[in-house]
């Protein structure tokens, strides 16, 4: 069995639930929260990857997830940092702290697109930052970073119902352990930042943190907590998040770049967040505080 969940916050009627039914050939409309989201339930369905993207094309502005029903509700959910959950690019604006933004971004730009290598282009806009204070880290984190819309309700709320939680990102730890302490992830990977004397270096230590790195991490914890693909959400935006996308039962683009909303089983384009609750079935009165 399928379900196909049709998410539109404040915008969905009766009669998108009708034209989704049309579409689909059939199935038993149900509120999950009337005008905000609703299921489609349906039977077998042999290209789901198909019905999803006519419902899209038949649905504009609604959000379509559709998926098997009995891994419906997910045991790990694992989550990109820049441009997910959080609305900006952290590299970017640091660099605006050292009067580089514009070619940094740039760069920062081709690297989601899938366009140049990830880590060339993290050492690349690292060592643009040599020599800036760590001060500005904390500074940039403060004044600049502000989370996605949903972002903590969606963290607590699967912390709640005994989901395991991971943020990896191919950003750094200065950004990515407090933003893990204000959302609720329980785990964090992220590079780290080299800095001597007070100052950057344009280098980073250890590991690091590629899209290769990102799926090792989702696989390495599935396989840790006894989980099955199915039994996993990941989350992320960039063509670097490619790989771990594909290793989840339920891989979303969020308001993602051409390369990932190419293979993500979902794509959020039109809500928030909050809308992988809908998608687990999950009502807003069920929902943490945010």
């Amino acid at each position: 069995m399928f379900i196909a969940t049709l998410i539109a916050a404040g915008r969905l009627g009766d009669s998108d639930l009708a034209r989704a039914a049309e579409i689909a050939g059939g199935g038993e409309p149900r509120w999950i929260d009337e005008g905000d989201a609703a299921d489609l339930l349906l039977g077998p369905v042999e290209d789901w990857r198909d019905l999803r993207d006519r419902l899209e094309a038949g649905l504009p502005g609604v959000d379509v997830v559709v998926q098997p029903a009995e891994t419906r509700e997910k045991r790990l959910f694992v989550a990109d940092m820049d441009s997910t959950m959080i609305g900006q690019e952290c590299i970017d604006e640091l660099a605006d702290f050292a009067g580089k933004k514009k070619e940094i971004a740039a760069v920062t730009e081709r690297a989601m697109q899938g366009e140049i290598d990830f880590e060339e282009a993290l050492h690349a806009r690292v060592a643009a930052l040599n020599g800036l204070g760590v001060g500005c880290l904390e500074r940039c984190r403060t004044e600049r970073v502000t989370h996605n819309d949903g972002a903590r309700t969606l963290v607590q709320t699967m912390r709640a119902r005994g989901a395991a939680t991971l943020l990896v990102t191919g950003g750094f730890h200065d950004f990515a352990d407090p933003l893990a302490a204000e959302l609720g992830f329980e785990e964090v990977r992220a590079n780290h930042l080299e800095s001597m004397y007070g100052h950057l270096t344009g280098r980073v230590t250890g590991a690091i943190v590629d899209a290769a790195a990102k799926a090792r991490s989702l696989v390495e914890l599935r396989d840790q907590l006894g989980l099955a693909k199915g039994e996993v959400l990941a989350i992320g935006d960039g063509a670097n998040d490619a790989p771990m996308i594909e290793e989840a039962g339920l891989g979303v683009s969020f308001h993602g770049k051409p390369k990932l909303e190419a293979i993500a089983a979902a794509r959020i384009r039109h809500n928030d967040l909050t809308a992988l609750l809908w998608a687990q079935g999950i009502p807003r009165k069920e929902w943490a505080a945010g």
